[in-house]
């Protein structure tokens, strides 16, 4: 069971986003551009790695819910799983490899990290930017895998975890959540008003 009250068995990170919206809303609106934004890395690929960085960090839920998402993005079932067992062998492009060993080293390794491992990722012939969007996607889990693990909440069954990422890949990471997108609603209007007022 999820350790507060106020959830249930099928409770989520949403149900956080939705109790607190002033604060999560800029953080859906930063998953929504990290994710589904301009990236060298497409969204499939940066789905691909904030399930890896789950599968990493032990967190059930979020592995299951991002695998999902990252084959509803394009990528095929199964490589996550053997992302996380072995870079080296797993089904990826060898361009990809060096970028995804860097992803682990974060997960595990941060404080061993070198000029060699971004010199491996430049030498695969990525730029800054992808650099950035890897990085960022592996930051962002490895935050969502805190909110999951402090409420204690159970993962889907791939069956729900599916349905959850074709929906996500149509709805975006703001449209997941209706109460944040009434929250923009009324920002724009109070916006809006004020903006009459000066006039």
């Amino acid at each position: 069971m999820p350790f507060l009250k106020s959830h249930t068995d099928k409770s989520g990170p949403g149900d956080i986003f939705q109790a607190y919206p002033e604060i999560y809303r800029h953080w859906a609106e930063m998953g929504q551009q990290l994710i589904n934004g301009p990236s060298p890395l497409t969204p499939g690929e940066r789905e691909m790695i904030q399930g890896f960085t789950a599968g990493l960090l032990g967190c059930q839920f979020a592995y299951v819910a991002h695998s999902a998402a990252a084959v509803a993005r394009g990528i095929e079932p199964g490589v996550v799983e053997k992302l996380v067992a072995n870079v080296a062998t797993a089904p990826v492009s060898a361009k990809l490899k060096p970028l995804l060993a860097l992803v682990r080293k974060l997960v595990l390794q941060p404080n061993d990290i070198t000029q060699s491992d971004a010199d491996a990722v430049f030498a695969a012939g990525w730029d800054e930017a992808a650099y950035h969007s890897a990085v960022a996607a592996t930051a962002r889990m490895t935050f969502m895998t805190k909110i999951v693990h402090a409420h204690g909440f159970i993962p889907m069954t791939p069956e729900r975890a599916k349905a959850a990422a074709e929906h996500r890949a149509k709805a975006g990471y703001v449209g997941l959540y209706p109460k944040l997108g009434k929250l923009d609603a009324l920002a724009s209007s109070n916006s809006q008003h004020r903006a009459g007022c000066a006039l």
